[in-house]
């Protein structure tokens, strides 16, 4: 499936003029990029690679206190949907480093605490059956409600409101999966259909032969999800970081099928 993305936003930065950026559709399994621009008036570029080798950070040093942005992608997706119930998972012992990381606690997933609830209510089932067990409940517990969270919302924060967006859906499947041994990573992506139109957050889970892509919200599908970045939660995976103030004068993201 074709995906066409643009991104455009201005800030206004303070003292500090660097900014680290995350957002250009990455080169990664399932998905070719067939043309990809990024335009930051002014800006010197250096790129980083991302967490897991997926995608790329741009650093931006920027001559003047106001950022002009401009991103233009066409992204080719191949993947397909794959049924999780039909998917088996290896025990953790046997387990890529690649999926070790992703087994363990980190800042907004708190898996450790939840070892308990999860096992209780999600262990009798094998496998990607269990995920789906996972993703069906967080789906029908948690309500989607814009502003009923912030950038410092844990999963436990999550699980205690049963309220958030598609950051805190995605933070608590991964909580849960990875308190029953299923390595599940952190995924900004892009993705048609997302309301409001935003970057967008799901979860990759490994199972049978690699990760699998998994939207607790159900607003995105593997067929049509953009890869951006991964990471153990949301703070690897920030479209734009800095050391100084950042003031938002505008921003808007657009996806759709090409």
């Amino acid at each position: 499936m074709r995906i066409e993305v643009d991104v455009a936003m201005e800030y206004e930065l303070g003292a500090e003029r660097v900014v680290f950026l995350t957002l250009e559709a990455a080169a990664t399994t399932g998905q070719r990029i067939a043309e990809s621009r990024l335009q930051i008036a002014g800006a010197r570029l250096a790129r980083i690679p991302g967490e897991s080798g997926i995608g790329e950070r741009v650093a931006a040093r920027l001559p003047e206190a106001r950022m002009r942005l401009d991103y233009h992608a066409r992204i080719d997706v191949t993947r397909r949907e794959r049924a999780l119930e039909g998917l088996t998972a290896a025990p953790w012992h046997d387990l890529p480093a690649e999926a070790m990381t992703y087994l363990r606690p980190s800042r907004f997933c708190q898996s450790d605490l939840f070892e308990t609830f999860a096992i209780r209510h999600f262990g009798r089932h094998p496998g990607g059956a269990r995920v789906a067990a996972i993703r069906d409940w967080v789906r029908s517990e948690l309500d989607y409600v814009p502003g009923a969270s912030s950038a410092a919302t844990t999963a436990i924060d999550t699980f205690t409101t049963r309220q958030g967006v598609c950051r805190d859906y995605a933070h608590m499947l991964c909580a849960l999966c990875r308190a029953t041994d299923i390595p599940a990573r952190y995924v900004s992506v892009y993705a048609p259909g997302v309301e409001p139109p935003d970057f967008h957050a799901v979860a990759q889970v490994w199972l049978e032969d690699g990760w699998h892509i998994v939207d607790p919200t159900g607003m995105a599908g593997a067929e049509s999800a953009v890869v951006i970045a991964v990471g153990r939660d949301a703070y690897d995976t920030a479209f734009m970081e800095n050391r100084g103030a950042a003031r938002m004068l505008s921003q808007s993201v657009s996806v759709r099928r090409g």
